[in-house]
């Protein structure tokens, strides 16, 4: 969370010096009054809307700033409004991704809502906290749309789904009523019927109703709504959350049903809510050659066949008691000729708007030839069923219904179920939810019209818990009369052509998005010549593609003489690995000045005698950097003589507090001069790094007792630190050629440190090891450790670990980085182990004989 100073109660009527003050506030501003409309708004706040001041000044805020909207703002926004408090917020917009910190302040007459780009924001997909990505993660998920509204109807949020029924972006939502929008306010009716929905539901009720949209002009869709409020801690509702669930299709199927019902020339039978049969159209009767009356009740069974019986009767009243729709193929006896037939018998149950069954209605098909074309097919069914699980694909048959018939075995082992026998609603199960949709629309038609079945979705792989991609086609089998009686299907796995061609896409846009940068150059070269280029390169360098195409533009004729060798290494490294190692040199500029440039590359894998060199401009770094060092330089050497003096100064004064017995002052003298040590600790870090940074640290190379030096270091930092036991360990005597007082420093620093940063423990070891080439000295503590993301940084300059509670201990952050100069500088290594509230172990390693001179 930023620690971005509050913003004040604002006056009515700012002065012109006040307003002078907002318009360069580092943020946008708004001012809103009770009713969010916006009264006040700071240049920033105009260009993050792009929007002018008169677009904006008396427009709502939630319709004007849009694109900040979001539901954690709107809370933000209530909760200060009641509590008169100000607040902090954090978000991530939906509409621009960026990373948003706000602070809200109550004014006089209404509030300040001040926004401001996350300090340091980090990447979107690591800065996002768990709650947000679950929000997000969850809000898209949903097949339904999904939309945020607050209680009088303005909407917050919205998921992708309806945005995309309209072909709306989210910024042309939010901040509008819901009401008002399109798929709505078409019809007046329908507009007034979400009103008063909503009104309901910001009471408290949850609300369910059926409406049909028209999200634009081109599109119908029938929906169920459902609208619930959430309240906040205190009681009072926040806001509302409407689910929309797309019902089109059951409703068109229903309408169908309805038409079928009344138009067909079938066999047409109603029944009660129980069951029992109340009518029978004239083509029933005459078929059973039975009375009406014969046929009511449970008469209608004596014509069913004596085989089918039991399983018809016990299906119907299966489906009677819970209310679902009845389906059973069964033999009706033609009561004229005493013989049966085959029928399809559906019943339909219709009830009224609180879920009651009324009646149902049901038809009876005579399915008699479909019945001996199956028989004709079935002769040929052994010998399909042994080639379709001889094939490496997932086989598949269907009824013209959609219900599966069959899978082969590969199909049962990839999905872990026997779909044929489960139900068609396991196999929705196993489908992508991203794609489940568009392929039962795509089904839905295809099984309407007839056409051949061609479709690419993914597939749960239940062995492995992973989705495939698979692309399914299927053929229509068809009757003499050119009825189609059976779907005849495959399923094949295409998963890696689908990861190839995504790979492609995005090696594509990447490449692309190199090639047309104006921060990275990019050239291609054969060798040494370069034969393309970017803009952005061709700028660097001064040259023009008039150069290019005459071939004036040679790698180691652009770098700089000093810098050759080093570039033909880097060549020879690309040939080898195939990729090269970014690595600092200077350009020859056609103008003749240099640029310093940082460059890497990689060889083509389609054409290995070309290689793509990326190229990144180091002035501006090289520039820092030389500023930053020269600065240290000349600080340092400008405190070191004050502090001198200010040394001499207490020194002389101590004396006379101590000739004059004034022991008061004498022990505030004592601060004094901790304090100076500190300082001049920090002086002499600066000036060792200075002296680093030029190559003038010099050094005095002699053999050096390992252990001795480690026992006096720790003796000296123990009597400064009598809180902590420095504990040493050594197996044996060691001695390495090297300076005797900077590897003292290293070890005077890493000891310090190891102090600093534990300072709730009791004890600090040192373990000294002699191994046969090399050795070893370890540093542990038992205190506040080191992220593991931050350990390699920790040696860099000014670096210091991100952690509250480690900034809280002084320091520039110098220590280990002269640490790792001085151990490099003599030929050795050194490494870190840390866990975060466990403690940290550096390792220097040194070869037994000297590396350095």
């Amino acid at each position: 969370m930023s620690h971005t100073k509050q913003t004040g109660r604002l006056t009515p009527a700012p002065s012109e010096m006040h307003l002078h003050i907002l318009e360069g506030l580092p943020g946008a501003l708004f001012v809103v009054d009770n009713d969010a409309t916006i009264v006040y708004s700071n240049a920033k706040a105009q260009a993050i809307t792009g929007t002018s001041p008169e677009a904006l000044h008396g427009n709502s805020f939630w319709n004007g700033a849009s694109q900040l909207v979001s539901t954690a703002l709107y809370q933000a926004v209530q909760k200060t409004k009641q509590t008169q408090e100000p607040t902090e917020v954090e978000y991530v917009s939906a509409t621009t991704n960026n990373w948003l910190h706000v602070s809200l302040s109550p004014t006089d007459a209404g509030l300040a809502i001040f926004f401001q780009d996350h300090l340091d924001p980090p990447h979107l997909h690591d800065a996002l906290s768990l709650n947000e990505q679950m929000y997000r993660g969850l809000l898209e998920s949903f097949a339904d749309g999904v939309t945020i509204l607050t209680p009088n109807g303005l909407v917050l949020d919205i998921n992708q789904r309806p945005l995309s029924d309209a072909r709306l972006r989210r910024e042309e939502v939010v901040g509008k009523l819901f009401t008002d929008l399109p798929a709505w306010s078409y019809d007046s009716t329908v507009q007034q019927q979400l009103h008063s929905a909503i009104a309901r539901a910001s009471r408290g009720e949850t609300v369910r109703f059926e409406a049909r949209i028209r999200p634009r002009t081109d599109l119908y869709l029938d929906i169920l709504m459902t609208i619930t409020s959430h309240r906040a801690a205190a009681g009072q509702i926040e806001y509302l959350i409407c689910a929309g669930r797309d019902i089109t299709e059951r409703k068109h199927a229903e309408d169908e049903l309805r038409a079928l019902v009344d138009a067909l020339p079938q066999f047409v039978w109603i029944a009660e809510p129980d069951g029992a049969i109340t009518y029978n159209n004239h083509r029933l009767i005459d078929y059973l050659a039975m009375t009406p009356q014969q046929v009511e009740g449970t008469g209608w069974l004596s014509g069913v066949h004596s085989d089918d019986r039991q399983r018809v009767w016990e299906t119907w009243q299966l489906c009677a008691r819970a209310g679902i729709p009845y389906e059973a193929e069964h033999r009706l006896q033609d009561g004229r000729s005493n013989t049966y037939r085959w029928f399809l018998v559906r019943g339909v149950p219709q009830k009224d708007a609180q879920g009651t069954i009324l009646r149902w209605v049901g038809t009876c098909t005579d399915i008699e030839e479909q019945k001996r074309a199956e028989e004709r097919i079935k002769a040929s069914e052994q010998d399909f069923r042994l080639l379709a699980e001889a094939v490496p694909q997932l086989v598949w048959t269907m009824w013209p219904d959609g219900r599966l018939e069959y899978t082969n075995q590969l199909y049962q082992e990839v999905t872990q179920a026997n779909l044929h026998l489960e139900g068609d609603e396991i196999w929705r199960q196993f489908v992508h939810p991203e794609d489940i949709e568009r392929t039962l629309t795509l089904r839905h038609e295809v099984l309407k019209n007839g056409k051949i079945y061609e479709n690419e979705y993914r597939l749960l792989d239940g062995r492995t818990g992973t989705y495939h991609w698979f692309l399914a086609r299927a053929l229509p089998v068809r009757d003499e009369a050119g009825q189609v009686i059976k779907w005849f299907g495959t399923t094949t796995d295409i998963d890696e052509q689908k990861r190839l061609e995504e790979a492609l896409r995005q090696s594509q846009q990447q490449t692309n998005a190199l090639m047309n940068s104006d921060i990275i150059g990019m050239n291609v070269v054969e060798g040494e010549q370069i034969v393309d280029a970017n803009d952005t390169f061709l700028h660097m360098t001064g040259y023009t593609r008039e150069d290019l195409r005459a071939g004036r533009l040679n790698v180691l004729s652009l770098t700089a003489p000093e810098d050759r060798t080093q570039a033909r290494q880097a060549f020879e490294e690309l040939a080898k690995e195939q990729a090269l190692t970014p690595y600092e040199k200077e350009y020859l500029c056609k103008d003749g000045s240099r640029l310093p440039v940082l460059v890497g590359g990689a060889v083509f894998q389609h054409h290995p005698l070309r290689a793509v060199g990326f190229v990144l401009d180091n002035s501006a770094r090289k520039e820092l950097e030389q500023r930053k060092d020269d600065f240290i330089s000349m600080a340092s050497h400008e405190l070191r003589n004050p502090l001198t003096a200010l040394k001499l100064q207490t020194t002389l004064l101590r004396r006379q507090f101590t000739r004059q017995g004034i022991l008061d002052q004498a022990s505030a003298l004592v601060n004094m001069e901790s304090q100076i040590h500190k300082i001049t600790r920090l002086v002499e870090e600066l000036l060792d790094v200075s002296k680093i940074q030029a190559g003038r640290l010099e050094y005095a190379w002699e053999p050096v007792d390992l252990d001795a030096l480690l026992r006096e270091i720790a003796e000296t930092v123990q009597q400064t630190s009598p809180g902590h036991r420095i504990l040493v360990q050594s197996v044996a005597r060691a001695t390495v050629t090297g300076d005797r007082d900077w590897l003292g420093q290293v070890f005077t620093n890493l000891l310090s440190n190891a102090i600093k940063y534990s300072p709730g423990a009791e004890t600090v070891e040192v373990d000294l090891c002699v191994y046969a080439e090399t050795v070893t000295i370890q540093v542990r503590d038992h205190g506040l450790g080191i992220a593991r993301e931050q350990r390699d940084k920790i040696f860099e300059r000014f670096y210091r670990v991100a952690d509250p509670r480690q900034k809280a201990i002084s320091g520039l952050g110098l220590g280990l980085y002269i640490v790792a100069e001085i151990v490099t500088h003599h030929g050795g290594t050194i490494t870190v182990e840390s866990a975060v509230g466990k403690g940290s172990t550096f390792t220097v390693a040194f070869p037994k004989e000297k590396s350095g001179s």
